[in-house]
């Protein structure tokens, strides 16, 4: 199954020395897997350790003797390492913190040069308590999510459908056939995700029960994982990291109060608890941006924050929301309370890139007691920023989004619903001044494409 982040790596091979690549995500978004299929697609003879198994590489690392190295990891790998077109992966590498700070020295050595690729499950949390030297400069980053929609069409065997995605420009008009055919296939992933294994199993079996089975295990081997979380950890925050799994799922778009997760706690445990899930990319926290310009981050209000859950369909396997309730309903009640479509969309916002921008969504709130608003998403386009908002079906409201272009002074917005793609000129009064903009609606199901499409369209401008 093709991944986007395929496309980085084989320009980050091709590069004259490429520096070390540390693959950062989530448990099970297809790490390894990707690493593999890129070794043999490319006829690399692939060196591969996972260094939980080798606790005793901590002493050859610390070491920093490359001539050391390499032979134990020969030894390892039960194979000379003098072969030409080769490549060393070194798998949950936060299990020897000295293996990070040693990639300087694959990328210094000047005589027998190779490419190393490091990824790990639970990498965040070495990276964010790490005390040693980090090879500043000479690594770089990639960052993984579940597939995108885009990537399950085309791993289901859609051809023509991906083509149609990713040839579509702003403008353009999409026949009706090829948006019901969407439609029948946001329905089939908002049940599956994006989880690499859920979807290889249902495009070989088409079995939902099997599914299930699968997104289950999934979600039990994140619980499983809590006990791992930094180390030693409070109990009472080991306690709310469950707490907090179950609430999320329930509660995407919601503004989080700490005291909705748990009235018995202290806010502090609650906070822990949900950075650490964060840190684990088993959720993301979406914060409230000022949006008065870019970077969106350096305005971001740490106090103020949805969360989004880790992927559509181990959210609605939480939920119990499941194939048979999403197909009785008709596309107006096709996404219920905005909740799953703010999820999809999310999801695909964040991972939509090919992994060099770590995955980060930001959102506008205007709180009054007279005139509350809120724009469910903001981003970046070029030099401006662009709101954007997501409606469950066919039409809704849109004076939050018209507050926003009025409070910043601009004149474009998207829209994401169950519609046909267009684009309208549209004019509104807002406090006695009439204001213009452009609304670009697509349908839902084109959210991974729009950084693609609001590039091509300020090229038309």
């Amino acid at each position: 199954m093709h991944r986007i982040q395929e496309d980085r790596l084989v320009k980050w091979i091709a590069s004259d020395k490429p520096k070390p690549l540390v693959i950062r995500g989530a448990r099970q978004v297809g790490k390894s897997t990707l690493i593999r299929n890129f070794a043999a697609t490319h006829k690399l003879e692939l060196f591969e350790i996972n260094l939980e198994n080798h606790p005793e590489m901590e002493t050859v690392f610390q070491s920093r003797d490359l001539r050391k190295i390499v032979q134990s990891i020969a030894a390892i790998c039960d194979k000379s390492f003098n072969v030409k077109n080769k490549l060393l992966f070194l798998d949950e590498i936060q299990a020897t913190p000295s293996a990070l700070s040693a990639l300087r020295i694959f990328f210094d050595n000047q005589h027998d040069y190779f490419p190393v690729i490091a990824a790990g499950s639970l990498l965040e949390f070495t990276l964010a308590t790490f005390t040693r030297s980090m090879p500043v400069g000479r690594i770089e980053f990639l960052h993984m999510g579940p597939m995108t929609f885009e990537e399950f069409v085309q791993a289901m065997g859609h051809t023509y459908m991906t083509s149609v995605l990713q040839g579509f420009t702003i403008g353009d008009e999409l026949d009706a056939a090829s948006h019901l055919k969407f439609i029948k296939l946001l329905r089939e992933y908002l049940v599956v995700g994006g989880m690499p294994e859920v979807v290889d199993d249902y495009r070989q079996h088409q079995d939902l029960k099997q599914v299930k089975a699968i997104q289950q295990f999934i979600l039990d081997t994140y619980q499983d994982d809590f006990y791992k979380y930094g180390g030693v950890i409070d109990e009472r925050v080991i306690r709310l990291l469950r707490t907090s799994f179950n609430y999320i799922p329930a509660n995407i778009g919601q503004k989080i109060k700490y005291s909705n997760i748990s009235r018995d706690d202290k806010s502090q445990y609650v906070k822990s608890a949900l950075d650490l899930l964060n840190l684990a990319r088993v959720c993301h926290l979406v914060h409230h941006s000022s949006s008065s310009g870019l970077p969106l981050a350096a305005q971001k209000s740490e106090k103020m924050f949805k969360v989004l859950f880790l992927d559509i369909g181990l959210m609605n396997r939480k939920t119990g929301t499941d194939w048979l309730s999403l197909s009785e309903l008709d596309d107006h009640r096709l996404i219920n309370e905005g909740q799953i479509a703010e999820q999809f969309v999310g999801q695909q916002l964040m991972f939509e890139a090919d992994g060099v921008v770590p995955p980060e969504l930001f959102y506008w709130q205007r709180e009054s007691r007279s005139s509350s608003a809120e724009v469910d998403f903001v981003v970046g386009s070029g030099p401006n920023v662009m709101p954007v908002e997501v409606k469950a079906g066919k039409s809704g409201s849109m004076k939050s989004l018209i507050r926003f272009l009025y409070e910043k002074k601009l004149n474009v917005a998207v829209r994401f619903d169950l519609n046909p793609p267009s684009v309208v000129s549209l004019n509104t009064r807002v406090e006695n001044t009439t204001i213009e903009y452009t609304l670009i609606s697509l349908p839902i199901y084109m959210a991974g494409q729009l950084n693609r499409l609001l590039y091509e369209y300020r090229l038309t401008q």
